[in-house]
């Protein structure tokens, strides 16, 4: 019996200092995130870049944007990234192998017309059966590669092999730019002069029952269904107070494959993005991060832009957000065990000894502990050991540590950016935050545990996500 009580007690030491150790950073990564939103919107606030990032001694961008069976949303968005607001501008669709109509709709909307093009394959991907470009001059700036399918990660390094610009962006095709996207996105390549920037990534936010047109959100509204809601809130924590704040501190692991920038150079010298994994995005962040290290380069910076500066739209059932948190899970596993060396390797120095330790416990690993939580607490009820006022006053301190750092986000973005406008979408936000812990959250711990099964069984499928098209989504 002795023996039993000090397993018990040993396990709850173990659940005790993990609970605190993740708490507080949680609050530390709260106290970096508002420093450096204070020094962005500060210096923001008495610099105009639009006239300099509008030239034409602005840095090139080449924007990638694969596509697979887009064609209910491919034309609209095509249209809003050819409305951005930025000089050196090139946009390359990649139409990968895509079974609907993806290729030809965009032939027909944009006058393309099948042209040779010789591509320079520094990166292996699969063929590419043509290169399309538009006979209007108004399209000019927008090229479509058409080739077998291979992927995402396939699909973008063909787009790096024909890129012609000196900075790429990567964007999901179905997301929607703000007009100045580009000209934020591009400024830390223009403003630091002491560190090479590598990458630099920037906000997702929820297009979901906003009011869309013309290739562009005319106004911002809360989603009408609860798992988009939910998703807001997840969102505004991982890049408000997670991301920020990490790129802070030189940090930074993942650039959302959503919308994020890069060296080209850089990316062909570490062989472009990963096919071999469905967290591509995040792969490569660290492969560029971990090469700059091997080669003694570690002056450098992965960048993060806190403006809302791309909408996409969220899976708002049960069953396709279910299918994109299991691939999630799985990209950072296949990221953390194919860059398992840097684990608290002082040759990385902050990457090594920080970032990739957080991201092995408190985002792989967590998961698995509130799991062994709950088991372990059944047992206790089982044998009649639960000190009842104890474990209320730890779950109420808990539920209210998690419901004000959700606040706390929402006030960061609210106070600086003030993306939903109305009261009523507020009053939503903190209605759901209160409602999160028992509803949203279990349902992500489970996801993350299925997409681990998913792993060692060997998936590496992404699963067929449907698109309803922003055109069709407007507000009531």
């Amino acid at each position: 019996m002795e023996i039993l009580k000090f397993i018990f007690r040993f396990v709850d030491s173990i659940i005790f200092v993990f609970g605190i150790v993740i708490m507080l950073s949680y609050i530390v990564l709260a106290i970096f995130s508002a420093i450096a939103l204070y020094y962005y919107m500060h210096k923001n606030k008495f610099i105009d870049y639009t006239t300099i990032l509008s030239s034409s001694i602005a840095p090139s961008v080449t924007i990638l944007a694969p596509a697979y069976n887009e064609g209910v949303t491919v034309v609209d968005n095509v249209r809003s990234l050819m409305s951005l607001h930025y000089v050196n501008l090139e946009i390359i669709i990649i139409n990968d192998g895509s079974k609907d109509d993806t290729l030809e709709k965009l032939i027909e909307s944009y006058q393309l017309k099948q042209v040779r093009f010789e591509i320079d394959y520094k990166i292996p991907c699969n063929r590419v059966r043509g290169v399309y470009r538009s006979e209007n001059q108004a399209f000019q700036k927008l090229i479509v590669v058409d080739k077998e399918n291979g992927g995402k990660a396939d699909a973008l390094n063909a787009g790096i092999n024909i890129a012609s610009n000196e900075l790429i962006t990567s964007i999901d095709v179905d997301c929607i730019l703000e007009s100045d996207a580009i000209l934020k996105m591009v400024k830390p390549f223009v403003e630091e002069t002491d560190k090479k920037v590598i990458a630099s990534g920037g906000v997702i936010r929820v297009a979901n029952n906003c009011d869309v047109g013309i290739g562009k959100i005319n106004k911002v509204r809360f989603p009408n269904k609860l798992l988009a809601g939910f998703q807001v809130l997840e969102y505004s924590r991982a890049f408000i107070l997670g991301r920020m704040a990490w790129s802070r501190i030189n940090g930074l692991m993942l650039i959302s494959g959503a919308f994020g920038m890069f060296d080209k150079d850089l990316v062909i010298k570490v062989g472009g993005y990963d096919k071999s994994t469905v967290g591509e995005d995040m792969e490569l962040v660290v492969r560029m991060r971990r090469y700059m290290h091997d080669m003694k380069q570690g002056g450098y910076i992965v960048s993060f832009i806190p403006d809302p500066l791309c909408w996409t739209e969220v899976p708002d059932t049960l069953k396709v957000l279910g299918r994109q948190r299991d691939r999630w899970t799985r990209g950072t596993m296949d990221t953390l065990f194919m860059h398992k060396v840097m684990f608290f390797n002082p040759k990385y120095n902050l990457l090594g000894m920080l970032s990739y330790p957080y991201w092995f416990f408190f985002e792989w690993l967590a998961p698995y502990v509130e799991l062994f939580g709950l088991i372990y607490f059944g047992i206790l009820v089982y044998l009649g050991l639960v000190n009842w006022l104890f474990f209320g006053t730890l779950l109420t301190l808990v539920y209210a540590f998690a419901f004000m750092l959700t606040l706390f986000s929402v006030y960061f973005e609210e106070s600086t950016f003030n993306t939903y406008k109305r009261k009523v979408d507020i009053l939503k936000m903190i209605g759901l935050a209160l409602l999160e812990p028992f509803i949203y959250h279990p349902m992500v711990v489970y996801w993350a545990i299925k997409g681990n099964i998913s792993y060692f069984k060997g998936e590496k499928g992404w699963g067929k996500i449907e698109r309803t098209g922003f055109s069709t989504r407007k507000s009531k």
